[in-house]
């Protein structure tokens, strides 16, 4: 199926592995131009520069910096497409985490999104089209109480997705999301080992915390990429303002 993003300048924050590595290979399959942002970008961009022998350019920033953001920015203010992907909050109830560490965990995830979203979608603005998507997660949909700061940080990144698409549509430009459940990364490992000390006082009993899943796995990254790819296509002009579920229908379980 022939996408139409050939030659389009794609700007993938937390992209030196997990979903957002994922993201890179999948919009440099199709032939993208790439911006990877992240604390250590330069390895995954070195492997996708070798692979696809496409132009891919090394960001290195801190995004929970608003000035991080900014010079991201500067740097691609021309793109095409956005996916905001940086983010690790934290597992943990409401006693479990510091005011301290929810905002820190915020300012990357949260607010970073926001102050991207902003910047980015000026831009695009002013030359009618662009796309922006939203990494997001399950929990701000399928809320969890021992995962308090991301249920609560991502219910509200769903909601802003939804606004700022509506609004977005009159200047050709697609605010999209999606919720990816249970996904197979490094972050996936280290809150089941949290979730493991907490309810077995074992960590090394991470693996029993992901049983019972849809399909009996985890989502593969890749599955989350092929849905950013096609979303941020020609083929999907006219989904907007929606955040997409995808979790296998776990959150209809009884």
């Amino acid at each position: 199926m022939e996408l139409g993003l050939s030659g389009k300048r794609v700007v993938i924050t937390g992209a030196s592995k997990g979903i957002g590595f994922a993201c890179a290979e999948a919009f440099a399959a199709e032939g993208c131009d790439l911006v990877l942002a992240a604390r250590q970008p330069e390895e995954a961009a070195a492997k996708l520069r070798a692979r696809f022998q496409l132009r891919v350019e090394a960001v290195t920033a801190d995004l929970s910096r608003p000035e991080d953001r900014a010079r991201l920015h500067e740097v691609a203010a021309e793109a095409d497409i956005l996916v905001n992907n940086a983010g690790a909050i934290p597992s943990g109830g409401i006693a479990d985490i510091s005011m301290e560490r929810w905002m820190e965990a915020w300012n990357l995830k949260v607010f970073g999104y926001f102050h991207l979203t902003q910047l980015f979608l000026a831009s695009m603005r002013a030359r009618r089209q662009g796309v922006i998507c939203n990494i997001i997660g399950m929990a701000g949909r399928a809320w969890k109480p021992g995962y308090i700061a991301g249920t609560a940080g991502n219910a509200a990144l769903i909601a802003f997705t939804s606004a700022v698409g509506h609004d977005a549509q009159k200047d050709g430009v697609r605010v999209f999301g999606i919720n990816p459940a249970v996904t197979r990364t490094e972050r996936m490992e280290t809150q089941a080992r949290f979730r493991a000390e907490q309810a077995l006082g074992d960590p090394t009993r991470w693996r029993e915390m992901v049983t019972g899943l849809p399909y009996d796995r985890p989502i593969e990254p890749q599955e989350i990429a092929d849905m950013a790819v096609f979303g941020s296509s020609t083929r999907a002009g006219y989904l907007n303002g929606t955040v997409v579920d995808i979790d296998g229908a776990g959150q209809f379980k009884g």
